[in-house]
C-alpha cells in the first residue's frame, strides 16, 4: 500500500507528540513542522495527503501559513485541518474556512474523531495517486507495445490501453461511490463530504476523456490537452 505523508504543524513539541500518538495507528508517514516557515519548506519538496495546522504560532501563524499554501499551484489542493485551543466564536471559525481549511477542530480534540477525519482525506489522496500511477503505467505499456509491434499485427495498442484504463477507472469510480455512501451513513461533516464529491467529479471528468478517446467516438483534435486529475 502506498504510504501517504501527513504534515503536522505546531510550535509545541508536546502537541506534535500527541498528534503522532493519535495518528500512528493509520500507518502512514507523519512529518513534523514546528512553525509555519518549516511547514512551507517541507511542502516545497514532498507531497502530502492532508495538513494538520495549529492556528496560534509565533512568526507566521496558521492563517498566514494556509494562505501561502493555497497560493501555490503545487499545494493549493491539499486539505487543511485547523487545530486551535482558542474558541473565539463564529468569526474566528469563518476566518479559518476563508483561509482554505476543510475543517476546524478545537483542542482538546476527540482522538477517534480526528483519526477518522484524517483517514478519509488520506484514502481520497491514495485513490487519486493510484489512479494517476496506473494511467502512467498503462501509457508506458502502450508506447512499448507500439514500438515492439511496429504496425505488423494490425492490433492497435491504443485500444488495449483505453480498455484497460476504462476498467481500472470503473473500479476507482465504484470505490468512490462506496466511500461517499459510507460518509453519508456516518453523518460526516459537510466539508469532508464535499471533498469526496470533488473526487467523484474528477473521476467523472476523466471518464469523459476516456469515452471521447474510445473507438467510434467523435474523437479529439490532436492539439487537445487532456486535463490532469488533481487531488
Amino acid at each position: 500500500m502506498h504510504k501517504a505523508r501527513i504534515l503536522l504543524v505546531d510550535d509545541r513539541p508536546e502537541n506534535l507528540l500527541a498528534l503522532e500518538a493519535v495518528l500512528s495507528a493509520l500507518d502512514h508517514t507523519l512529518v513534523r513542522a514546528s512553525s509555519g516557515e518549516e511547514a512551507l519548506k517541507a511542502l516545497l519538496t514532498d507531497d502530502f495527503a492532508v495538513i494538520l495546522l495549529d492556528v496560534q504560532m509565533p512568526g507566521i501563524d496558521g492563517f498566514e501559513t494556509a494562505a501561502h499554501i493555497k497560493r501555490r499551484e503545487r499545494t493549493r489542493d491539499i486539505p487543511i485541518i485547523f487545530l486551535t485551543a482558542i474558541d473565539q466564536g463564529p468569526q474566528h471559525t469563518f476566518r479559518g474556512y476563508a483561509a482554505g481549511a476543510v475543517d476546524y477542530i478545537t483542542k482538546p480534540f476527540d482522538p477517534w474523531v480526528l483519526r477518522t477525519k484524517v483517514s478519509v482525506f488520506v484514502e481520497l489522496y491514495t485513490k487519486n495517486v493510484q489512479l494517476r500511477e496506473q494511467a502512467a503505467l498503462l501509457r508506458l505499456q502502450l508506447e512499448d507495445g507500439a514500438e515492439s509491434d511496429g504496425g505488423r499485427t494490425g492490433h492497435d495498442p491504443s485500444v488495449r490501453f483505453l480498455t484497460e484504463l476504462s476498467t481500472r477507472l470503473a473500479a476507482a469510480e465504484e470505490e468512490a461511490r462506496t466511500l461517499a455512501k459510507q460518509l453519508d451513513r456516518d453523518s460526516a461533516d459537510a466539508a469532508t463530504v464535499a471533498t469526496a464529491a470533488s473526487l467523484q467529479r474528477q473521476l467523472g471528468d476523466l471518464r469523459q476523456v476516456v469515452e471521447v478517446l474510445e473507438p467510434g467516438s467523435a474523437g479529439m483534435p490532436d492539439d487537445t490537452e487532456v486535463p490532469n486529475v488533481r487531488r
